[in-house]
């Protein structure tokens, strides 16, 4: 018997699929689909697979089908990718005020990340009744400037969930961010049923621990699916060439046909555009900053 279905999660080589039926049932990698790859890399939360089942042994992926987008980034200093989450349609970054601090680099990372997949993308800061609002505003503003949808909320007052909830209902999205942030305590707050496990930040080192520790699918009560993941360790793209870096800022975008080269990396070159803009104010330049360390860590890896 064959059927499709949706991977929800997966560990240790088994993985929990929802068929086109409605069951949920766990399914084993077929021995041919394991050869020369990561087991992790070939099938991910969100992916599709179709399954076999013979007489009353367990259901098997026996293949997975395409995706039409994947969330990849570089797994921690090594050189080889990590999916994240596959057939998303949005991702939503989710960092905090306080608890850990808001990073503008961090964040700058993230978004860069989102953008290097081509994904949708929207800036949620949780905790806000940890700060004040024109802070948040101030933060927040050169995201805004440049085309960001951003969204404060809190997660312990309920402060902006129904602009989330409109945001992921009907939808396949993924969260993603640093540990401690929130994200399982936002989508227990979005949704009090799913009753998901939530840790404190560790007060000794000032940063998040880690709740989620693989990415998994939720179900939405109000409609919807969320990938909820793991805190990133590391942040960094994968599959980029240097040249192409410019094309996940926006604002950088917007200037490169600009630039005297083509080739332009936006550094020292003469004429460039994105190196007049920032001078003149019209680029931020911390986020101009943040393109250099990005930049300089790609070249590296190549």
């Amino acid at each position: 018997m064959k059927r499709v279905g949706q991977v929800l999660t997966g560990a240790g080589g088994v993985y929990r699929v929802r068929t086109e039926e409605g069951d949920d049932v766990e399914a084993v990698l077929r021995g041919r689909l394991k050869k020369g790859k990561a087991r992790e890399a070939l099938v991910v939360a969100g992916d599709r697979v179709r399954l076999s089942r013979v007489a009353d042994g367990p259901d098997t992926v026996e293949e997975v089908l395409p995706r039409e987008t994947e969330l990849v980034r570089r797994a921690g200093v090594g050189r080889h990718p990590k999916v994240v989450a596959a057939n998303v349609e949005q991702a939503l970054v989710v960092v905090s005020v306080k608890d850990p601090p808001f990073s503008s680099p961090l964040v700058d990372r993230f978004l860069a990340v989102v953008e290097s997949n081509r994904l949708e993308c929207v800036l949620v800061v949780n905790k806000t009744d940890l700060g004040e609002p024109e802070d948040v505003d101030a933060r927040t503003a050169v995201y805004r400037d440049i085309g960001y949808r951003v969204r404060p909320v809190s997660a312990r007052t309920g402060a902006g969930l129904d602009v989330i909830r409109e945001l992921l209902n009907g939808r396949l999205s993924v969260l993603v961010g640093p540990s401690g942030v929130g994200k399982s305590s936002l989508l227990n707050a979005l949704d009090p049923d799913l009753e998901l496990r939530v840790r404190e930040v560790s007060s000794r080192k000032g940063r998040g621990r880690h709740t989620t520790v693989r990415a998994r699918i939720v179900d939405l009560a109000f409609g919807g699916q969320v990938v909820d993941t793991p805190g990133f360790s590391s942040v960094g793209l994968w599959g980029m060439e240097p040249q192409a870096l410019d094309s996940c800022f926006p604002e950088l975008r917007d200037l490169k046909d600009d630039c005297k080269f083509r080739s332009c990396l936006h550094r020292s070159e003469p004429a460039c555009a994105v190196l007049s803009a920032v001078e003149e104010g019209a680029v931020d330049r911390g986020r101009y900053e943040s393109y250099l360390r990005i930049l300089q860590e790609l070249e590296e890896a190549e």
